[in-house]
């Protein structure tokens, strides 16, 4: 279960068949994203187990399972930014009962960062996805 916004970047890494292009594709869409205040990057939004600066701050409209869930996102490093931007565009939009029933591993697999990212950037998508996971759990 993605979102229509996941699809399309799914369906630009289908057409762009270099690595480095989708790379670039990736940095894109980090720097689109808009930046976060920094009055919010705080301890309590910090992302813990990645090599960058990660910030993520949920935005939950409504209560129970059917609220829905969205956040912003910032990092001081560009991949790390896209990656936050490919993570929005799984996540944002769906309830948080659907948060916590999507299958990050599969759908990230899809664009086949799992086969090109380094073990440190792995393992912060991985904190990334735990983070959404426990926001969406906790609202």
């Amino acid at each position: 279960m993605a979102t229509q916004a996941f699809e399309d970047i799914a369906d630009t890494f289908d057409f762009l068949d270099d690595w480095e292009d989708r790379y670039r594709h990736v940095i894109e869409l980090g720097k689109a994203m808009p930046a976060m205040d920094d009055a919010v990057k705080v301890p309590a939004t910090k992302v813990e187990g990645c090599a960058s600066q990660v910030w993520m701050l949920p935005r939950i409209e409504g209560q129970g399972p059917q609220a829905r869930f969205d956040f912003e996102g910032e990092s001081d490093a560009l991949i790390v930014r896209g990656l936050i931007a490919i993570l929005h565009a799984l996540y944002a939009g769906l309830t948080t009962e659907q948060v916590l029933a999507v299958d990050a591993g599969a759908e990230l697999a899809r664009l086949g960062l799992d086969e090109h990212l380094s073990q440190q950037r792995s393992n912060g998508l991985r904190a990334m996805v735990e983070r959404i996971r426990h926001l969406a759990a906790a609202a």
